[in-house]
């Protein structure tokens, strides 16, 4: 597997100084976006590898043992709730979930769940209501769940799972600041912006779920290497996502895409707001499904370092996304006005080849026999 120094470099631009600038210049560039999660990357390995040390495998989280002021319900029916909530959205990753352990399993339901009501934030069909002061008193909640007091039946489940796993609040409080960037930014421009923006909507899930989903015991890939290759999933999903939805984005006046590759593509926004595929937004989109290609890739040898019962539903997604790409290559980069879709026969196919990979022995065994 790729160590965290080849995440660094591979993130963007901004690693070393280009045309005019100095070296301090550079310097805040990347403090401003690689470094600032980088330092994140790092703090939620820490806490990974304190719960893996020998010596305190035998005692509880001090947060398990808090009180949780659980609703009306209980915990049982909250997780199912978030069950419920995961099979009808996200089908094929819902049955691959169900190959982990109990335990697991529900706590990725409850992480995928307070996702998925982050987004409808700005996404849902309220989105035009919200403002940065209802953001604000979600972050609020967030606390409150943090400290043992759920709100609803949801934040009962994922309080109750980060009793169970070395999860840190950073990853979904950066989450809302994306949602806060939604709010006031419809440009960015260049990757070093989009992959900031990119981290707090997407990269911020694999974060979230490295502790749930759990490193192989026979692994002998670092703690950051698993978090790095999780936040490049999270950037490869979410690029992905971005490149699907041009058309879509642009009827609402939004453009996801790096202003100044555009512009050295002979492409504006006026261009994006036509929709006419040309030779020069051929171009431009292979550079773009290149690049999310490039995340995969590194994501790819990351999945195979966690541990067997959770690698299927991260193959089966992983699998389907990298196929999205493949559809707007078919659909000749036409992501204006035909939309990139995975049939079911396709999604069908891709469960047992999943299967069949999340039982690969992992990248660093494979890497390190003689």
């Amino acid at each position: 597997m790729q160590q965290m120094a080849t995440t660094v470099t591979l993130l963007g631009a901004a690693s070393s100084p280009g045309p005019g600038l100095a070296a301090g210049d550079a310097a805040v560039a990347v403090v401003s976006s690689e470094q600032k999660v980088y330092d994140v990357v790092v703090k939620q390995a820490a806490l990974l590898k304190r719960q893996l040390r020998p010596q305190q495998q035998q005692q509880a989280p001090p947060a398990v043992a808090r009180e949780l002021d659980a609703p009306r319900g209980g915990l049982g029916e909250a997780y199912a709730r978030c069950g419920e909530i995961c099979e009808e959205y996200a089908k094929t990753f819902y049955l691959g979930t169900l190959l982990m352990t109990e335990e697991r399993r529900r706590a990725i339901w409850a992480i995928y769940v307070w996702c998925r009501r982050t987004d409808e934030l700005v996404d849902g069909p309220n989105a035009s209501h919200i403002t940065p002061q209802a953001l604000d008193r979600w972050e609020r909640r967030l606390e409150d769940l943090f400290a043992g007091r759920p709100y609803d039946m949801p934040d009962a489940a994922l309080s109750d799972t980060i009793t169970k796993f070395p999860i840190d609040i950073q990853p979904f409080k950066d989450m809302i600041d994306g949602m806060r960037t939604d709010l006031k930014k419809a440009r960015y421009k260049n990757f070093d912006e989009l992959y900031m923006y990119c981290y707090y909507v997407a990269g911020t899930v694999g974060l979230m779920s490295v502790p749930v989903m759990g490193i192989a015991p026979e692994s002998k890939a670092t703690a950051e290497s698993v978090y790095g290759a999780a936040l490049a999933l999270g950037l490869a999903n979410q690029l992905t996502n971005i490149l699907r939805d041009v058309g879509e984005d642009a009827r609402r006046g939004r453009i996801y895409l790096p202003q100044d590759e555009l512009a050295e593509a002979g492409l504006s926004d006026e261009d994006i707001f036509k929709g006419v595929v040309t030779e020069k937004w051929r171009k431009f989109m292979k550079r773009q499904i290149k690049r999310a290609r490039m995340f995969f890739e590194e994501a790819e040898q990351g999945v195979t370092e966690l541990r067997k019962e959770s690698r299927w539903p991260v193959w089966a997604s992983m699998l389907l996304y990298r196929q999205i790409l493949d559809e707007i290559e078919a659909n000749d980069y036409n992501n204006f006005t035909k939309r990139a879709y995975v049939g079911k026969a396709k999604k069908v196919l891709a469960l047992p080849v999943a299967y069949g990979k999340s039982l690969l022995l992992p990248y660093s065994l494979r890497n390190n026999q003689t």
